[in-house]
């Protein structure tokens, strides 16, 4: 009797063992599966990095990238298909970057695409490619709009009305790209009808993929901005060089004159211009100018002036009469917000006449030798290029006037005046005159090294923001 319940005990007891062991053989072997399943999606989100990482030490074109990170996300969540869309430049619409080939549709489809697209399979891939998507408009319109994750699965969401249209994806992950509170897409991922629903899972393993992403675009963005910003500089190197090619090496010898003369841009190309024309044995042309703005426009503006000035300046004795051409010729080139002001003279070697014209260009400044006193020459004049001619020849006429020995006349831009030091200060007319008055008796070349650096040592570690021209002439 009790040997019997003693082998019925031990019987149940084993049994009971038995069913422990079976269970906890059956948790280890879903633990082994679970485990293994994570080390997979590890696997892929590590292959995904570094996928991001390589990318970026290769120099990758943005198309490589947004394809990238598309494939990359639909391989990791085992999705059907995947979208890129990225904001615009008015940040009013998401524009496609890159769709994977056969993506569910994530947006509404109209009727007569779906007809066309059972014929013409392309059709739908071609719709989807241009078509933009609007704040709030489906999954990835509801991802921008609310600026957070969307996650929609039709099949356990019949009411959604995101998902409403048949020929949708049934399960959707949409997620704003953000960088550094900057939205800079949407990421997506789509899943076809009858298919399996995404799970918390995996949006919490998409988002964190979306979070990678915002970064990965946003330094393409920087690494795109950085190598535009080369070429551009590289650019403006050229021009620069090309536009240096066009203002004078070295002032030209006249007989009882010396002349000096300074361009300083205030960017790589400049949109001040002076030069030196031959009129004919006696007599020299000395023109100074500055176009409205500065940079490439101003330049090619410069080099349009100094071509229709060297034309019309050969043989003519009228300072006002070269302007009056050039100004006709100019006028129908020079668009209603630019301008040039000019002042040109000819110098007489043979009588010590300087003719001056003015088309609005800042007075020179005249040092007499005799009085050490600086007068301004002001003859009236406007701009080139603001009026047709009618009106620009009655206002420019030539002055005419002397200079004696020693005299020294400084032709400059408002580059020098306007110049701003650390406070926003000016360095005005008041400290040009004083330079002009204390350094002039040592001539041309001495007083433009003197008027340069002072503009220099006023304006110190402020950024020049204007181009600067200066030529002096004195008569020996």
């Amino acid at each position: 009797m009790w040997t019997f319940i003693f082998f019925a005990l031990f019987a149940g007891t084993l049994c009971a063992l038995l069913i422990v062991l079976s269970n906890f053989t059956r948790r280890i072997s879903e633990l082994e599966e679970a485990r293994t399943e994570i080390q997979v999606e590890e696997d892929r989100v590590f292959e995904f990095l570094h996928g991001l990482g390589e990318a970026f030490s290769e120099g990758v074109r943005s198309s490589a990238l947004h394809r990238l990170i598309v494939e990359g996300a639909v391989r990791i969540l085992d999705a059907h298909g995947g979208a890129l869309y990225l904001t615009n430049r008015a940040d009013t619409a998401l524009v496609p970057a890159f769709i994977t080939k056969g993506c569910p549709p994530l947006v509404s489809i109209p009727d007569h695409i779906t007809t066309q697209a059972a014929s013409v399979p392309l059709a739908l891939e071609s719709h989807l490619r241009l078509r933009t998507i609007a704040r709030g408009e489906g999954p990835v319109g509801e991802a921008w709009q609310k600026q957070e994750a969307q996650m929609v699965n039709r099949a356990v969401d019949t009411t959604n009305r995101m998902m409403e249209r048949s020929n949708q994806a049934d399960a959707v992950m949409a997620a704003p790209l953000v960088y550094r509170r900057k939205i800079l897409g949407v990421l997506a991922v789509a899943n076809g009808a009858m298919s399996t629903a995404f799970t918390k899972k995996d949006f919490d393993v998409f988002k964190k993929i979306a979070e990678q992403s915002a970064f990965a675009l946003y330094n393409e963005i920087v690494y795109v901005e950085a190598n535009e910003k080369r070429r551009m500089d590289n650019d403006l190197r050229i021009a620069r060089e090309i536009q240096s090619i066009l203002l004078p090496s070295e002032a030209p010898k006249i007989e009882g004159y010396q002349l000096s003369g300074v361009n300083i841009p205030a960017s790589q190309v400049s949109g001040d211009y002076y030069d030196y024309l031959a009129v004919n044995d006696k007599m020299l042309g000395i023109a100074i100018a500055d176009v409205s703005g500065k940079g490439v426009p101003a330049s090619l503006i410069m080099a349009m002036c100094r071509s229709v000035l060297r034309s019309k300046a050969s043989e003519n004795i009228s300072a006002a009469d070269v302007l009056h051409q050039v100004n006709r010729l100019l006028y129908p080139d020079i668009k209603e917000d630019m301008f040039i002001s000019m002042a040109y003279l000819i110098v007489d070697a043979g009588n010590g006449k300087v003719t001056l014209a003015r088309a609005g260009h800042d007075a020179p400044l005249l040092y007499r030798a005799s009085t050490k006193n600086v007068e301004t020459i002001k003859p009236p004049g406007m701009a080139l290029g603001i009026d047709s001619g009618d009106v620009f020849d009655r206002v420019c006429g030539d002055f005419v006037f002397t200079m004696e020995p020693g005299d020294l006349l400084l032709l400059y831009t408002d580059g020098a005046t306007e110049a701003l030091d650390e406070n926003g200060l000016e360095f005005g007319l008041p400290r040009l005159t004083q330079g002009l008055q204390a350094g002039a008796q040592e001539g041309a070349p001495h007083i433009i090294r003197r008027i340069s650096e002072d503009l220099k040592n006023f304006s110190g570690n402020y950024p020049q923001h204007d181009d600067i021209t200066l030529i002096a002439i004195q008569k020996l």
